[in-house]
């Protein structure tokens, strides 16, 4: 079957199987390695992208179902303000360690800051409850998107947080 989507905004046409998920088309055929597969049953969070702005799991969204749509992987995120922050806070707030669940936290932290801004702590942890971490704790990752909401405007809150 025929699809035609943007990914990280160049136009993309491709013959893919009723089967193939968009996870193997943009990892397997458009080389987005950040996007990670796990579970492969879109509960670790390793694989999200953005599917017209909103969060998805690609394992296990159908890239039949993609026809018009604009995805974008953390590739796309190049000269992102706001995700060089949350890079830099990751960096810098040790909230990594093999990378795995990293562009999916990535991808999760810059959707709950642009859509929410400030969060306390317990409402962002909850915000990133669908991504699995099995190496740091998340308490620097919890740190470093609070480091990366004081961009947003609170920046008491922030602080407060990844002080904890």
């Amino acid at each position: 079957m025929k699809v035609s989507f943007t990914l990280n905004g160049e136009a993309i046409t491709a013959d893919v199987e009723p089967r193939t998920s968009l996870a193997d088309l943009v990892r397997g055929e458009h080389r987005c390695t950040s996007v990670h597969l796990g579970c492969e049953h879109g509960v670790c969070g390793a694989c999200t992208v953005l599917i017209d702005g909103k969060i998805a799991r690609s394992c296990i969204t159908l890239a039949v179902a993609l026809d018009g749509t604009a995805v974008t992987t953390l590739e796309g995120f190049e000269g992102d303000a706001l995700m060089d922050r949350l890079r830099e806070a990751f960096r810098a707030h040790h909230g990594l360690q093999c990378g795995y669940c990293t562009p999916g936290m990535l991808i999760t932290a810059h959707d709950l800051i642009r859509r929410k801004g400030a969060l306390s702590e317990a409402a962002l942890r909850q915000g990133l409850a669908g991504n699995i971490c099995r190496c740091t704790g998340y308490a620097g990752i919890v740190a470093a998107v609070a480091a990366a909401m004081d961009e947003h405007g609170d920046t008491a809150r922030a602080a407060a947080i990844a002080a904890e």
